[in-house]
């Protein structure tokens, strides 16, 4: 790949650039959790100081395979499915789940759109769609005839609650029968996000998180039309003993439901 400069990215995108270095940081590894030589190439293609960031942890890369777990549960039973990416970023995804029937809508802001279409190799189930993903109009761009798969990974906390859930109805009433996943914080790390920030280094500061969503509320978007069923996806095992066996914890009680960053599974009927 042709190394492309990328410091023209600022806020919510170059959060693009942090989940990309995460992922490629971990798949790098001989012990990572994820595999993923698409992101070790698109990351060492681009012209970016990555120290930026700080540290790098395994956290990124575990959202990912618990995306892509829910997402191959959904395409063994929907091979030719639309999968709709928002807000996609510089996700390898595509790269990942490819079964070689299904169609890949990528939906992001035209600074992204560039840098995604100079880099990844291209496909004829591959396309790319330069507009917010608040703008509903890109259901227009999808074929659901053989199901829609909807993917918003490291979006909804960026955005506000009335927002989110505009678009979960939307997608409920446009896709009956398909899928969203998504993930969100909880609420004690968006208000610290909001009041204080969460400083990665020196350098950076990632933008606040003003919604946050817990599996304690699943009620509420099961009472959205046109929502049959909403669960929590699995936390895969990390690395590290002790590290995996605390997750697993906090992630399989109920009572720390509130606490935990889940990622969410919304059936559409």
């Amino acid at each position: 790949m042709p190394v492309i400069d990328a410091r023209h990215l600022t806020a919510i995108s170059e959060t693009a650039l942090l989940t990309l270095h995460q992922r490629a940081t971990e798949a790098a590894r001989a012990d990572g959790v994820i595999d993923d030589p698409m992101a070790i190439a698109l990351r060492d293609s681009l012209g970016y100081d990555y120290h930026h960031f700080g540290r790098t942890h395994q956290a990124t890369a575990l959202r990912a395979v618990a995306f892509d777990a829910v997402s191959r549960q959904y395409l063994a039973t929907h091979r030719r499915a639309a999968v709709v990416a928002l807000a996609e970023g510089l996700q390898t995804s595509f790269w990942r789940l490819d079964n070689g029937e299904l169609n890949w809508l990528s939906v992001d802001l035209e600074p992204i759109v560039h840098l995604r279409r100079e880099l990844l190799p291209a496909s004829d189930r591959l396309r790319h769609l330069a507009q917010s993903a608040l703008d509903h109009s890109w259901m227009d761009h999808v074929e659901a005839t053989d199901g829609v798969l909807v993917t918003a990974e490291g979006l909804f906390q960026y955005l506000r609650r009335s927002e989110v859930f505009d678009l979960i109805a939307a997608c409920a009433t446009r896709f009956p029968g398909g899928r969203l996943i998504f993930d969100s914080v909880p609420r004690y790390l968006s208000w610290y996000s909001q009041r204080h920030g969460i400083r990665l280094s020196k350098q950076y500061t990632a933008p606040p998180m003003p919604f946050s969503f817990t599996a304690d509320q699943y009620d509420e978007l099961r009472a959205v039309p046109g929502v049959c069923a909403v669960h929590e996806a699995p936390m895969p095992p990390g690395r590290g003993r002790i590290l995996s066996h605390a997750a697993a914890f906090v992630y399989r009680s109920p009572r720390l439901q509130r606490f935990r960053a889940p990622t969410n599974v919304v059936e559409f009927g």
